[in-house]
């Protein structure tokens, strides 16, 4: 009888500031998949409204947005109906603004995960974002409601919209590593999160155009990641210009702060165990 195969696995410490090990993420892709399912079933275990809680979210989010902003204040909405106008800006922000705020506290809530078995820390954050993304799905019907009813059909832009939920997708991957990791070290930082959400949305053209910013202002708006990434997203589907100007300089920003986050994280991820 021969002997049975062994499968060794070695776990070697890494340095301060490393490149990520994608291969290894690809080899607990099955983990990840598993934690995604987990947090979505969570998420929506006895609920009353089930997923009607996503599509409640944002479309209350329009009604006062619409009234206090729209009809108050009287804020342009580039020709278009501002109901419509701040809803298609709504999708991406909140699941954006999902994201991070799951990612960031997902390390503390999985502590039981890190102190007791290894595989990469990063699957938890990105496992987090997989509830964002199905609450955006069923969010959007919504809007194709609300596009019918206005008379608006997007144009070839359309086509874009998947590469603009990826890069969505990155952004609040790159912040939610960073602010997971901080949370972690600091368990006060639960604090700022909620802050930091408040005071980005302001600072991203959801409930205004971007067109009102003077021009020679531009470039600071556009260094918010999200500022781009909404403005495209919002034309693509409403059938107006792409900023396309605005979609690389945000491009460019979500790039960096995704190679940032992932630093950050590695540098802080052999500290985990023993802190968290």
């Amino acid at each position: 009888m021969s002997d049975p195969i062994r499968h060794d696995i070695i776990i070697e410490p890494k340095g301060a500031w490393v490149a990520f090990q994608w291969k290894e993420l690809w080899q607990y892709r099955e983990l990840l998949r598993f934690l995604t399912v987990r947090d979505i079933k969570v998420r929506y275990k006895q609920t009353v409204l089930g997923g009607l809680w996503a599509i409640l979210q944002p479309f209350m989010s329009m009604v006062v947005f619409t009234i206090f902003f729209g009809m108050l204040a009287k804020i342009p909405s580039d020709g278009l109906p501002y109901p419509i106008f701040v809803y298609t800006a709504l999708l991406p922000w909140q699941f954006f603004s999902n994201g991070i705020s799951n990612a960031g506290n997902s390390l503390v809530a999985s502590s039981h995960l890190i102190s007791k078995v290894y595989f990469p820390r990063i699957i938890i954050p990105a496992a987090s974002l997989g509830a964002g993304l199905l609450d955006f799905l069923i969010a959007f019907s919504i809007l194709i409601v609300m596009m019918l009813y206005y008379g608006i059909f997007p144009g070839a832009g359309i086509f874009l919209m998947p590469i603009l939920i990826v890069g969505v997708a990155i952004a609040a991957l790159g912040v939610g590593m960073i602010l997971s990791a901080m949370n972690v070290a600091y368990r006060d930082f639960r604090y700022v999160i909620p802050f930091l959400v408040q005071f980005w949305l302001f600072a991203t053209p959801v409930i205004y155009p971007a067109s009102i910013i003077p021009e020679n202002w531009r470039w600071l708006i556009n260094l918010n990641p999200m500022a781009g990434l909404i403005s495209a997203f919002r034309s693509s589907l409403l059938n107006t210009p792409i900023p396309w100007n605005d979609l690389v300089v945000s491009g460019a920003v979500i790039t960096g702060l995704f190679i940032l986050g992932i630093a950050y994280f590695t540098r802080m991820e052999r500290r985990f165990a023993d802190i968290i």
